[in-house]
């Protein structure tokens, strides 16, 4: 598979960024995410990684939504909570339960479960900066959707002071893919990556 070198993603050497000056960014069609006072910037992703989001909302948002589970959300998404100010994950979900914290154009708490879908100019942003800041704040399961090797790294009891899960699981792409934190959560990984008309990184 080709790699694409159109998407780009940058860090800013300012460690002093904040919600309120992300809020006066422009809308460009850029994703702009601030980090522990880092600010990370990704131009727009290729065709699959969009393709790979619809069908994590179509395999599990939809039946979660329309089992009365929770919400799901994607990217462009501003998600507020202790060191992400803010994240725009790729997909996430929160449970009913937590419905409280979609308030006020954001999400400003704890989702129960976050998927990123793994670029090959960012890969170190969702494999060790965004994994250890979701562990750090609480994000009880991380999904890293990885197109490249068509599988999934499931990471859940997250562990602040290591800055990581205790517990990862790889899912290949012949096994099913559950929620290890939500019951009845699941589809078939091959399915996460089938049909799409092309595939290149």
């Amino acid at each position: 598979m080709a790699i694409s070198t159109l998407e780009l993603a940058m860090r800013s050497l300012d460690t002093s960024w904040s919600y309120e000056r992300w809020e006066q960014l422009p809308d460009d069609g850029n994703r702009y995410e601030v980090i522990d006072g880092v600010l990370y910037m990704t131009t727009s992703p290729s065709y699959f990684h969009q393709w790979i989001i619809q069908r994590l909302v179509r395999l599990i948002g939809v039946p979660f939504e329309d089992q009365g589970l929770g919400y799901m959300g994607t990217a462009p998404v501003g998600l507020l909570m202790p060191g992400c100010a803010p994240v725009q994950p790729d997909f996430l979900l929160v449970r009913r339960a937590n419905a409280g914290i979609i308030a006020d154009r954001r999400i400003r708490g704890v989702p129960d479960l976050i998927a990123e879908v793994l670029s090959p100019s960012n890969a170190e942003q969702d494999t060790e900066i965004k994994r250890g800041a979701y562990a750090r704040a609480g994000v009880p399961e991380y999904w890293i959707v990885r197109p490249a090797t068509r599988d999934v790294l499931v990471c859940w009891q997250p562990d602040a002071a290591l800055a990581d899960y205790a517990q990862v699981r790889l899912i290949p792409s012949g096994e099913r893919l559950s929620a290890a934190t939500i019951p009845g959560v699941s589809a078939m990984v091959a399915e996460l990556f089938a049909g799409a008309p092309d595939t290149t990184l």
